[in-house]
């Protein structure tokens, strides 16, 4: 049979309708759940108001939302199709020999437009807030020590605060190699509380092991003092390779367009990419998703006749559906983060699941 234009337009509204309304509702318990978390984390410490703890919780909540939109999708899927079914709208478009993949084609449509528009348009906003969050995060609730560090084109700086000493160190460039941190043309001021200088070191190389700048051929310089040499100098630091990682901007306070560039100067520094290339891939990889998604949501909710009961059934089928998959999703992104898996292919492994699975479901019921 020919494909009906004015069919695919009202089937596009009926599950446009649907997706923005589940979006709505998941946004915001989303949004409650989390003012409510942030509200008992600034009662415990940090000065942060209410309108403040307000507006941290929005700034979050993009973010949050890209991590349930395939969700939503499925669920707005899911009515679309079960509110058809009853009004017997989709009895009367098989009965005019309209099969169940031409009435699923302009919902497929409508949620690769809503993922292509949420990873070019959506994301870059999002990330925008969520960094402004973490910021807020900073210092409103202290989530940080005290100690900064910065790594960048210039090289590594570090301030940390050593008893009543001010301690800050600059590598004009650094390395990774294993689990060190090699440091070329290091440079280390030391001074009190008063920030008046007490000392300073330099040294040629170096290496972060241990929990101690190790330095060979180190130079170090006193206020009126000659200057000493040394072979070798070790100083202590509460530096790790774990907070160098955790250092560089998070995946998502970068948008799509920006993480290209990220990851090729992350790994031109000798540092890993693996989570900024994970999370790259699952962005490319969500479009897809979400056609996934409607095509599991249509195994739960596709069903000509009403009469033979079994309704529950499905909805429970398609909850527990949902939940599997989110669980499966964290485990392949959790081996993709430890390195386990290929970032490609723990980025692209649920999407392919949950393809095979809702294609092979179909054609079973559909096609027999």
């Amino acid at each position: 049979m020919r494909f009906s234009l004015s069919l695919s337009l009202y089937i596009s509204r009926r599950f446009a309708g649907a997706f923005f309304g589940a979006l709505g509702v998941i946004m915001g318990l989303i949004y409650l759940f989390d003012a409510v978390e942030l509200l008992r984390r600034a009662a415990t410490h940090g000065d942060a108001g209410l309108s403040v703890i307000l507006e941290m919780a929005l700034f979050k909540l993009p973010t949050t939302v890209q991590v349930i939109l395939p969700f939503a999708v499925m669920i707005g899927a899911m009515i679309t199709f079960w509110n058809m079914t009853r009004s017997r709208e989709l009895v009367v478009a098989r009965s005019a020999g309209i099969s169940a993949w031409q009435f699923l084609t302009p919902v497929l449509l409508v949620a690769l437009v809503i993922g292509v528009f949420n990873v070019t348009a959506f994301n870059p906003l999002a990330a925008t807030l969520y960094k402004r969050y973490q910021k807020l995060e900073d210092t409103m609730l202290m989530r940080n020590s005290g100690n900064s560090l910065l790594v960048g084109e210039t090289g590594l700086w570090l301030r940390e605060t050593h008893s009543n000493d001010q301690m800050v160190l600059h590598a004009a460039a650094v390395r990774q190699e294993g689990y060190d941190l090699l440091l070329r043309q290091v440079s280390i001021y030391i001074s009190d509380a008063d920030t008046h200088f007490l000392y300073g070191i330099e040294a040629k190389v170096g290496a972060l092991k241990d929990g101690q700048f190790r330095l060979q051929d180190a130079n170090l310089f006193k206020p009126g003092v000659p200057v000493e040499h040394f072979d070798h100098y070790e100083f202590t630091t509460q530096l790790t390779m774990a907070r160098v990682q955790d250092n560089f901007a998070t995946p998502e306070t970068m948008s799509f367009w920006q993480l290209p560039g990220f990851i090729h100067f992350f790994e031109s520094t000798g540092f890993s990419a693996g989570r900024q290339k994970l999370y790259y891939q699952s962005l490319l990889a969500s479009p897809l998703l979400l056609l996934a998604m409607v095509l599991v949501a249509a195994v739960f909710s596709l069903k000509p006749n009403l009469r033979s009961g079994g309704i529950l059934v499905r909805v429970v089928g398609g909850v527990v559906a949902g939940f599997v998959f989110y669980f499966f999703s964290k485990v392949i992104y959790a081996l993709g983060l430890s390195a386990t898996l290929p970032a490609s292919l723990a980025a692209w492994a649920p999407t392919a699941v949950a393809s095979l699975f809702g294609s092979a479901a179909l054609f079973h019921l559909e096609d027999g």
